[in-house]
């Protein structure tokens, strides 16, 4: 993964990156790269990533 920012394409290195991992905090486990929190929540929502993702909670759970 280079210097890009996953949603805008912008250096993340001229910004207050933040990445994300699926699983371990590794980087081998990185799957995205972002400018920083504004570009992460544009992508989670251009991209649909919580519809039908939540879980259902109940308190005698």
């Amino acid at each position: 993964m280079g210097t890009e920012c996953t949603y805008c394409g912008s250096d993340i290195e001229r910004h207050d990156p933040v990445y994300v991992n699926e699983g371990e905090n590794d980087r081998t486990n990185q799957t995205g790269q972002f400018c920083n929190y504004a570009c992460l929540d544009r992508h989670i929502e251009d991209e649909s990533l919580t519809s039908g993702d939540a879980c259902e909670w109940t308190p005698e759970s």
